[in-house]
Order: structure tokens, then sequence, then C-alpha cells
């Protein structure tokens, strides 16, 4: 992975500490909640397909309805994903925002204006608020990991299943929708950029697109980019938004992805998800 100067690193903390400040702002008006720094977080549709769960000791929820200490048993460790990453306290993942993803689309950036500027401000405001997917409607649990200056947050979560394929659908629609826009907030243009990534063929149906984001912070430009992947298992789905100004961070989501689907599978087979591979090395 590449990685960019010590000035860049510089920014990112201003970026932070813009987010910080910008989203303290919106919790006033989202009824309290409380946000904090930078948030982490397609391809055309692929086919689906089911997966074998390995054997192992009963656990989790054998009739396949997700848990609270199920989804908890689901989430991936720093062990599954690729590279350095380090795991952080669960409160302070829940608080990680980007200021560089606030802002309202502009509508004259496209053909098809009212449809598809609504989908790029939906996108936008789902990555801002770590619901890409929608609200959940039932377990929910998620965990987050830094590596230098970026982040990956891992969700893990209980859905009305018409819901979570809608939003599956609506995903793959994005590079086409949203190829390249621009938002402006506070009177300054950011120009955002959609594109279709590859997902590892897991869980029955995924989605996965990358974010990116250009615009100035503190006077300097600087471009926050994102892979996202969502996977649905069932009426579940896991979720996975990786990234920074760092950049590509690809191969950590599809580790996630890959054995993130296969911890859920278990847990939802009323078995005890496999060791992490490096475990064993």
């Amino acid at each position: 992975m590449t990685r960019r100067t010590v000035r860049l690193a510089r920014v990112l903390s201003t970026a932070l500490t813009a987010g910080t400040l910008l989203a303290t702002a919106a919790c006033a008006q989202d009824g309290g909640r409380e946000t904090g720094a930078s948030g982490l977080s397609a391809s055309p549709a692929a086919a689906r397909q089911q997966t074998e769960s390995p054997t192992g000791s009963p656990t989790g929820s054998p009739s396949g309805t997700l848990s609270e200490s199920g989804a908890e048993t689901a989430l991936i460790t720093a062990a599954d994903i690729e590279d350095d990453w380090t795991q952080v306290k669960d409160t302070e993942a829940e608080n990680w925002h980007d200021s560089l993803l606030i802002g309202k689309v502009d509508v004259s950036d496209f053909v098809s204006a009212k449809t598809q500027a609504a989908d790029c401000q939906r996108l936008m405001d789902s990555l801002f608020g770590d619901d890409l997917l929608g609200r959940p409607s039932g377990a929910n649990a998620l965990r987050g990991f830094t590596q230098d200056d970026s982040r990956l947050l891992y969700q893990v979560a209980a859905y009305d299943r018409t819901d979570v394929q809608d939003s599956l659908d609506w995903m793959a629609g994005l590079p086409q929708e949203c190829d390249q826009f621009t938002m402006t907030e506070n009177g300054e243009e950011r120009t955002v950029q959609v594109t279709g990534t590859d997902v590892p063929s897991v869980g029955d149906a995924r989605e996965a697109v990358r974010v990116s984001v250009r615009g100035p912070v503190d006077g300097t430009d600087a471009t926050l980019t994102l892979d996202v992947a969502a996977v649905r298992v069932g009426d579940n789905a896991i979720t996975v938004t990786a990234g920074g100004l760092d950049g590509d961070e690809h191969d950590s989501v599809e580790s996630a992805v890959k054995l993130g689907t296969q911890r859920l599978q278990d847990v939802l087979a009323g078995k005890s998800p496999a060791a992490s591979p490096s475990q064993f090395d």
C-alpha cells in the first residue's frame, strides 16, 4: 500500500478535526446523535451463491435468526483482514464520520436530474451515517480498525429481506447513476467519482463500489477514497467500508468479505466460526 507524505498525514488530521466540528453540528440536528471524526466505509449484480458452512460446535442462532450475541460473534477480528490493522474500541468506531462526505449534490450534473441526484445524495448521506443498507430491523453489531491514516468499519445486522435486497440493487446501479458529480458544502465544491469493483462470490447476493471524494481541506486539496462492499445472507447482511487519504484498501475489504461472510453463515447455522487463518501461521 502506498503511503503519503507526512504533510498529507497532517492534512488528514485537519480533515478529522473539521469532521468533528461539522459532525457535532449535525448532532444537534439529528436528535442528539453524537458524531466523531472520520468515518470510513459496485459492479453490476453478481450471480447469487449459497456457501456451505464448515462443521463446528453449536453456538449462535440454530434457527437462522440473528441474535445480538450472534451478531457480535459474527464480527471479524484484525486477524481476518490483510495488512496491519488494529482494532479500536466500539464506541470510537460508532463515532467515525468524515466531513468530506458532507454536501449537497449538484442536480445540474445529471441528465435524469431528480432521480440520479437523489440516488447520489442517498449514497453520500449513508456513507456519512454508516447506514448504507438502511436501518437494521433486528440485531446489529459493528467493529472498527485503523491502519496508519486509514480506517475500516465492519458491520453485521439483520434486515427485512426485501429492504436489504432493494439496497443491493440500488448499489448495483451507482457506478452508472453516479459516475461523476459535484457537491457543495459551505461554498466549497467537491468532486465525487463512483466506480464498480469486484467482490468475492459469497453469500446470497453482494455488491461493491469505490467512492473517491476530492476537495479542499483547510486550503489543501485532498482525496478521500473508500472501498465499500455489502453481502446478503438470508435476511442478514455484512457491510465493509475502508479507506482514507492513503487510498486503496481493496485487498483488506476482500478478505473481510470472504471470511466475514463465512463467520456469519456459521453463526446462523448454530456453529462456531472457524479460527482466523493467521492463527495457524
